[in-house]
């Protein structure tokens, strides 16, 4: 059966958008749909996570999204619930993670399009934003589909928008950034265009499922390798006792030289995996992609190390350790190398660990109890800087000048 481009109101539907998975990108999404008008219903596998919404909150750290999540509810353009209900269209917002062996575990997507399969109608679309290796939405979304009926193109549409977002300014860029859109047709590319042009301000590229699967897939495994590179550099002048900082400074006055700045690691659910996920599809294509992530995963053993030598100084050192978040000022840890460094000191009893976090209010470590910066600081032998929050850079330099400093992001150097 075929429909129309234009076909709306589904027979059945009671929601305009149905938002699966609730997390850093879901809910944002889902808010900010509620916020311009549309009827939107979220799902989320988590019944703490769907209480606390429902009570107008929301249950990550945002910039903007707990007032969001709340005058959503209030007006009763959001609601949420466990399992997907009828909508004209239906955005799959769920983790794809990687396996030990860095292969690529999609079973949140097939698990979230069997579900969404039960109750979707022709004319619906179904919109996999997901980062995901190549051929996942034809492969399995569609594939899925099919088995229940459904044909891409003709009686339901499907396609791949990928997100494009940077956690602390989500609410922000899921409507000013640029989107690239494809399906598995051209009119599911055609109407998947339509939908975020409805409601986001970025241009709107169109292109086929793969290749919107691929460029996302590109943007972060090229940022993977820059990183790699100042991360390498950084463990070269460790080893020649040079300062990385100044190295990098003096090489970047070069016109068409821009060194990125070295840290500890790489973390989060996108530079961390995406890499791998083109890696799964072309293994025997991507030396490059790979020696990156090897760079990139071994920088906390790297800092770890270095500690290690600081703390061979002392009879029982006292390690305060600034920061466990994979990036400044969010409360996100996933993928973290900062954690992983604190997790290796801990493994190796390394000294007295103190640990600071301001952007969390429990321990991911319950062995190991949350400290002030100021309390933390006062009784360190050694200070390990591992994020660039805002807080942090308030430190008084006589504060951290009297102690052992490694600080692997830069923070002493502006």
């Amino acid at each position: 059966m075929n429909v129309t481009l234009d076909a709306r109101n589904s027979a059945g539907a009671t929601h305009d958008v149905c938002v699966l998975g609730l997390g850093y990108v879901g809910l944002p999404t889902a808010a900010v749909l509620a916020t311009k008008g549309m009827r939107v219903f979220g799902v989320d596998l988590r019944p703490e996570v769907v209480q606390t919404i429902e009570s107008g909150k929301a249950h990550i750290v945002e910039p903007e999204l707990d007032a969001l999540v709340r005058a959503a509810v209030q007006m009763g353009t959001l609601r949420v619930g466990l399992t997907p209900q009828p909508s004209d269209t239906f955005v799959i917002c769920v983790p794809t993670p990687f396996a030990a062996d860095h292969a690529p575990d999609l079973h949140f997507v097939e698990d979230a399009t069997r579900a969404l399969a039960a109750v979707i109608r022709p004319g619906n679309l179904v919109v996999l934003e997901s980062t995901s290796p190549p051929g996942t939405t034809r492969d399995i979304v569609s594939a899925m589909l099919v088995k229940h009926g459904f044909r891409a193109g003709q009686n339901v549409f499907v396609a791949h928008a990928p997100e494009r977002v940077l956690p602390g300014s989500v609410i922000r860029e899921v409507v000013e950034n640029e989107r690239v859109v494809g399906g598995i047709t051209e009119a599911c590319t055609e109407r998947c265009a339509q939908f975020y042009e409805s409601f986001i301000r970025g241009e709107v590229h169109r292109a086929s499922a793969e290749t919107a699967e691929l460029a996302k897939l590109a943007e972060n495994a090229y940022r993977d390798v820059n990183i790699a590179f100042a991360n390498e550099l950084a463990n070269v002048c460790n080893r020649l006792g040079l300062d990385a900082w100044e190295v990098i400074r003096l090489a970047n006055h070069h016109p068409r030289v821009n060194v990125l700045r070295p840290g500890p690691g790489v973390g989060g659910h996108c530079i961390a995996v995406d890499p791998w996920f083109i890696v799964a599809v072309a293994p025997h294509d991507t030396p490059l992609i790979r020696a990156a992530r090897a760079v990139n995963d071994d920088r906390p053993s790297k800092i770890v190390a270095q500690v290690r030598v600081l703390a061979a100084r002392f009879k029982a050192p006292r390690i305060a350790c600034l920061g466990l978040t994979y990036k400044p000022d969010i409360d996100d840890i996933r993928e973290s190398p900062a954690l992983a460094v604190v997790r290796q000191l801990h493994d190796e009893h390394i000294g007295e660990l103190m640990l600071v976090e301001p952007h969390l209010s429990d321990s991911p470590m319950p062995e190991l109890p949350l400290f002030t910066p100021d309390n933390a600081l006062a009784h360190a032998d050694i200070a390990v800087i591992l994020v660039a929050h805002r807080a942090f850079r308030r430190i008084r330099r006589d504060v951290l000048v009297r102690l052992s400093v490694v600080d692997t992001v830069g923070l002493m150097h502006g």
